[in-house]
C-alpha cells in the first residue's frame, strides 16, 4: 500500500467511526490506544546479565533428512518454575544486520515432564517466546526444526545431496537475561550414514553417526559452525605444527584433489600471517571449505574456523577460479581483525542486542586489504594478478557517482538498512562493497604514507602487529574477545608514525558532494597510475571472465545474459542519459544483431569519429532506437607503472622473510 493510500485509508475511517470510537481513538493531548481484546501485553524481555545461566543446555541437531532439506534440534534446558523467554538469534556475527531467518523456524514445540506448555511470541519482537515453566519442572525440552531453502532466491541454500552447512544459531532457542558467554551448551549432532565433518568444536566421540562435542559457551558454539558431508578430507596446512587445517566437503570425491604445489600456497598463507601478526589467537584454525556448486557461496569468519565455497573444479581447474583465491585469506585474516580485535559497537552481550557497524571501514576494510596482500605474499596470486584486482578496484569507484550524495561512512549502515538487497541502481545506491573495497584503498593509501614518511623503514605491517597481533599484550593462543574504537586505531597509527591520522581518515570516510573523489592517492604513492585501455591482455581476461560484456567505462551498462539484457546501469552514463532504465533487451546494433561482438566492434568503429552508435532495445512490446555519441572507445583499467618512482607496491607485496 502506498504512503498516500494508507494516509486516504485512515482519513476514511476516522470520519466513518462512531462519537464514541473515536473519543477512544485520541482526544485531548494525544491519541490512546483502544482496548482491543486478545492477549495480555506482552512481559519485557529480561536484559542480558553476567550471570551463568544455571546448569548445561543439552543440544542435540539431526541433519539426516536431507531429502526434505530439514534440519530438526531437541534441546534440554535446566529451568526453575516461573516466567522463561526463550530467544531466536536476531543479530549474526558476521552478517552486521538483523538477519537471523526466523521465518524458516518451525515446530516449536516445548513440553515439561512429558506435558505441553503453551509458548506465545512476543507482540514486538517476534524473534522472543514468552512461557511458564510450571511448578516441579526441573528442565524443559524443546523441539525445532529449521525449514532451510532449495534454492537462493531468499536465504543460502545449506544443504545438498553430498554436504550440509550447519550453523547451530539457525536452529536454536536460549534462554532472554544472559550473555552469551554465560549459557553453556553441549552439543551432538547425527549425521547421515557415513558421512565425516570438520568444525573448531573438540570430538568427544563419533559412533554410530553421532558425533559428541565438549561442552562450550554459545558464543563459542555459535562461533564454531560445521561442514559434514560424503566425501571429506582434513589437510594439516600448518608449516610450523599440526594446528591450521583444511576440511574439504565436495559434491564429487574426485575433485577433493589438491597439488602438493596448492597446498604449498596455503602453508605460506599460515606463515604469511605468523610474519604479519606475529602472534596466533587460536589454539587451532579449521578452514571449512566446500567444493560444490549445489550449496549456497558463503565466506563467513569466525575466531578458529572460517566458512567457504569454491566452484567444484577450484583445485582440479586451478586457473579458472583465480579471481576467488583471495577468499580464504581475507577470512583467516578476520580471525585477527573482526574476531580477536573487533570494533567495541560489535561486541554484543548476545546474539539480540543490536549491533553498530560504524567502524566496519576498519573490520572489513582493512580485512580485505590484507587479503589481497596476503594472497600475493603466499603466491596465490602473482604480483600480476594483484594488480589487475587492484587496477579494477580503483576503476570502479573512480567511476561510481554515489559518492555525490552518500559518504562511505555511511554505507557501514547499509546491513542495517536492509541486508545485502541489491537494487537497480547500485553506482547511485552506494553499498555494501564499499565499506570492504573503497576502504581497501583507504588502507593501501595510509600503508603508501607511512612507507613514504620513514623512508621504507614502518609500514601498515607495524600497525597489524600492533593492533591485531603480537603487540596486544598476552594474546598469543588467546581467543577473547577485544574491542576497539576509532580512537584506537588513531593511537595504533600515531605509534607507528606521528601524523593527523584521524584528519587523514575522517577526509576520506566523509568525503561527499560533486568534488568527492575516490581515495585514489595510494596506487600513485605505490608507483602506479589507473589507465584505460581498449584491449585487456589474456591475463585480464583471465582474471575477469565478464570482460566481453562489461561496457561499464564506456557507454555505462554491461550485458547480461542470452537475451543480451542491459544490466549494471551507471548513474549519469551514456545509456542512463539516453532514458534507459532497468528492464530493456539490446536486440540490434546498427544494422546487425545484437551480439557482446558486435556492440565491441562497433564501439571500436566509432572512436575519434562523430557518427554515433546506433542501438535498437525492446521492454515488453515496446521498440526503442536510440543514437548514442560516444566516441572514446571501450575502456578497460589497467594499472601502468610511474617511471622514476619507487614501486612500493612489489614492496607491500613482497613476502615477508624471518
Amino acid at each position: 500500500m502506498s504512503r498516500l493510500l494508507a494516509h486516504a485509508c485512515a482519513a476514511a475511517l476516522l470520519v466513518a467511526a462512531t462519537p464514541a470510537m473515536a473519543q477512544s481513538i485520541g482526544t485531548g493531548s494525544g491519541p490512546t490506544a483502544p482496548d482491543i481484546g486478545g492477549f495480555p501485553d506482552s512481559p519485557a524481555i529480561p536484559a542480558p546479565t553476567r550471570t551463568p545461566y544455571p546448569g548445561t543446555i543439552r543440544y542435540e541437531a539431526d541433519i539426516t533428512d536431507l531429502d526434505h532439506r530439514v534440519i530438526s534440534a531437541r534441546e534440554i534446558i535446566p529451568v526453575s518454575p516461573g516466567p522463561l523467554t526463550l530467544l531466536y538469534p536476531k543479530y549474526l556475527p558476521g552478517n552486521h544486520a538483523d538477519s537471523g531467518p526466523i521465518q524458516l523456524l518451525a515446530g516449536v514445540v516445548i513440553t515439561a515432564n512429558g506435558q505441553r506448555i503453551e509458548w506465545r511470541r512476543d507482540a514486538v519482537d517476534p524473534y522472543a517466546f514468552h512461557l511458564d515453566v510450571p511448578a516441579g519442572a526441573s528442565e524443559i525440552e524443546v523441539n525445532l526444526q529449521w525449514l532451510t531453502q532449495s534454492d537462493n532466491a531468499n536465504w543460502r541454500v545449506v544443504t545438498t545431496p553430498s554436504i550440509v552447512n550447519l550453523e547451530w544459531e539457525k536452529a536454536i532457542l536460549y534462554p532472554a537475561g544472559y550473555v552469551s558467554t554465560g549459557i553453556t551448551v553441549e552439543a551432538s549432532v547425527k549425521l547421515p550414514a557415513g558421512w565425516n565433518y570438520g568444525t573448531a568444536l573438540t570430538t568427544v566421540s563419533h559412533e554410530n553417526d553421532v558425533a559428541r562435542f565438549e561442552p562450550v559457551d554459545l558464543y563459542t558454539l555459535v562461533d564454531s559452525p560445521m561442514f559434514a558431508g560424503a566425501n571429506y578430507r582434513r589437510i594439516d596446512i600448518d608449516p610450523t605444527g599440526e594446528a591450521v587445517h583444511l576440511n574439504i566437503v565436495s559434491d564429487e570425491p574426485g575433485n577433493i584433489a589438491p597439488t602438493a604445489e596448492q597446498l604449498g600456497f596455503y602453508k605460506n598463507l599460515v606463515a604469511q600471517t605468523d610474519h604479519l601478526f606475529g602472534a596466533r589467537h587460536y589454539d587451532h584454525y579449521e578452514f571449512l571449505l566446500a567444493l560444490t556448486d549445489q550449496l549456497g557461496g558463503i565466506g563467513l569468519e569466525h575466531h578458529r574456523s572460517s566458512e567457504n565455497t569454491a566452484a567444484p573444479d577450484y583445485f582440479t581447474n586451478w586457473g579458472k577460479s583465480v579471481g576467488n583465491r583471495a577468499l580464504l585469506p581475507h577470512e583467516f585474516t578476520h580471525s585477527w581483525n573482526g574476531k580477536f580485535r573487533r570494533p567495541a559497537d560489535e561486541l554484543t552481550a548476545n546474539y539480540n542486542v543490536p549491533t553498530e557497524n560504524s567502524l566496519l571501514w576498519v573490520y572489513e576494510g582493512q580485512t580485505e586489504y590484507w587479503g589481497d596482500v596476503l594472497s600475493a605474499r603466499s603466491g596465490l596470486h602473482t604480483l600480476d594478478q594483484t594488480r589487475i584486482l587492484l587496477a579494477n578496484r580503483a576503476a570502479f569507484y573512480q567511476n561510481q557517482p554515489g559518492r555525490a550524495w552518500r559518504n562511505l561512512q555511511d554505507t557501514n549502515n547499509h546491513n542495517l538498512l536492509g541486508y545485502r538487497i541489491p537494487g537497480q541502481w547500485g553506482s547511485w545506491m552506494r553499498g555494501t562493497g564499499d565499506y570492504y573495497d573503497e576502504a581497501a584503498l583507504i588502507w593501501l593509501d595510509a600503508d603508501t604514507l607511512i612507507r613514504e614518511m620513514t623512508n621504507g623503514r614502518k609500514s601498515l605491517d607495524d600497525f597489524a602487529r600492533a593492533m591485531f597481533g603480537s603487540g596486544v599484550e598476552g594474546s598469543d593462543g588467546v581467543w577473547v574477545p577485544n574491542g576497539y574504537t576509532f580512537a584506537d586505531v588513531v593511537a595504533a597509527l600515531n605509534g607507528v608514525t606521528e601524523y593527523d591520522w584521524a584528519t587523514f581518515l575522517r577526509t576520506r570516510l566523509d568525503a561527499t558532494g560533486p568534488d568527492a573523489t575516490a581515495p585514489l592517492d595510494g596506487i600513485e604513492r605505490a608507483g602506479y597510475r589507473l589507465i584505460y585501455v581498449d584491449t585487456p591482455s589474456a591475463e585480464e581476461k583471465a582474471m575477469n571472465p565478464g570482460w566481453g560484456t562489461d561496457f561499464q567505462y564506456s557507454l555505462g551498462f554491461s550485458l547480461q545474459g542470452p537475451n543480451n539484457r542491459i544490466g549494471g546501469i551507471l548513474w549519469g552514463g551514456p545509456i542512463y542519459e539516453a532514458g534507459i532504465g532497468a528492464g530493456w533487451d539490446l536486440i540490434a546494433v546498427g544494422d546487425k544483431a545484437a551480439s557482446p561482438e558486435v556492440l565491441r566492434d562497433a564501439v571500436t568503429a566509432a572512436r575519434g569519429g562523430t557518427a554515433p552508435i546506433r542501438l535498437t532495445l525492446k521492454s515488453g512490446t515496446r521498440i526503442r532506437t536510440l543514437d548514442l555519441n560516444w566516441t572514446e572507445g571501450l575502456r578497460y583499467p589497467r594499472l601502468e607503472r610511474i617511471e622514476g618512482t619507487p614501486d612500493r607496491l612489489a614492496d607491500i607485496l613482497a613476502p615477508r622473510r624471518r
